[in-house]
């Protein structure tokens, strides 16, 4: 079997040209752009902050920095109890947003399946499969959140053992260096396990119209038959979103920031740079299509585009 990556892309790019471009419909545009912004609400954004700079890094005191945490909110019940009720507020935001997203991801999937701009249709037929992909969703990130503690817990208290071992002032940078590789790792791995959610269990559970489980279940043995298929894939796609960044900083910095105003506002950024988010979508459904006829999308009626030329 050839598993092609360049080809798959370029009909990807062709079905987005004739979806968004052959004819231009604004109308469809603010459509499909809405089913793209709700598919993606829940997911993960890099985020850029600040932080004061010292002119050398205490170790001591930064592993002291649970335990000046909890003084100063046992100090400050009031803040504690604010701090709380909006970490309660915020996780249920966050809750709401991921429901919304899981029944997005397919309202989306099914208007790039069937080139169209359908919003109620989707959202009721496909509301099994949504609440199925939400709850395996919120499961998941429970669970990465435990892991996460529990990486925390053993970061600082390891890091006290350390210190009391003999280290002082000094930093122990083979542990540090050990602690961040296992952070990349756990990341590494999260990102690949969203990447297949997306990319090919969603299609799958579309496809077969089953449960989150039964998606996985039937991916992960595809998967075992061709793992560096799918792990080259994610390889390219993660090279797709860094180039599509770069493009995004470029154009900012060309167009005096006018181009980032419009992409910060979360609906309209997501209809101006539809065209990346279609040929993404896509682009994976014309990758899984490669391994079988079990896995094609497309309606067979419809002309399949073919690759521009090099």
């Amino acid at each position: 079997m050839r598993i092609a990556y360049i080809e798959p892309f370029g009909r990807a790019w062709e079905r987005m040209k004739l979806a968004l471009f052959r004819p231009f419909d604004l109308h469809k545009w603010f459509v499909v752009g809405f089913n793209a912004f709700l598919a993606g609400l829940a997911d993960w954004h890099n985020a850029s902050g600040s932080s004061r700079s010292r002119d050398r890094f205490d170790f001591p005191e930064f592993l002291n920095l649970p335990n000046r945490a909890w003084e100063w909110m046992m100090d400050h019940p009031g803040w504690f109890i604010a701090i709380i009720f909006l970490s309660m507020v915020v996780i249920a935001i966050g809750v709401v947003l991921l429901w919304l997203s899981s029944r997005g991801k397919f309202m989306f999937l099914d208007n790039v399946v069937h080139n169209r701009e359908e919003i109620a249709r989707p959202w009721r037929e496909y509301r099994r499969e949504g609440d199925a992909l939400f709850l395996w969703r919120l499961v998941f990130g429970l669970v990465c959140f435990v892991v996460f503690i529990a990486f925390a817990v053993f970061f600082f208290v390891a890091g006290r053992q350390l210190y009391i071992a003999g280290f002082g002032r000094h930093v122990p940078v083979p542990f540090l260096i050990g602690m961040g590789l296992i952070l990349l790792f756990m990341l590494i791995i999260i990102g690949f396990i969203a990447m297949f959610l997306d990319s090919f269990v969603v299609p799958i559970m579309y496809k077969n119209r089953s449960a989150a489980t039964q998606g996985w279940r039937h991916f992960l043995t595809l998967l075992g038959r061709h793992p560096l298929h799918f792990i080259l894939y994610g390889i390219l796609m993660i090279g797709l979103y860094i180039l599509f960044v770069v493009s995004v900083i470029i154009i900012g910095i060309m167009t005096c920031c006018i181009g980032w105003a419009f992409l910060v506002i979360p609906y309209i950024g997501t209809v101006v740079t539809l065209p990346v988010w279609y040929t993404f979508r896509a682009f994976s459904l014309e990758f899984l299509a490669q391994f079988g006829p079990e896995y094609v999308l497309f309606p067979p009626s419809e002309p399949q585009p073919e690759a521009a030329p090099a």
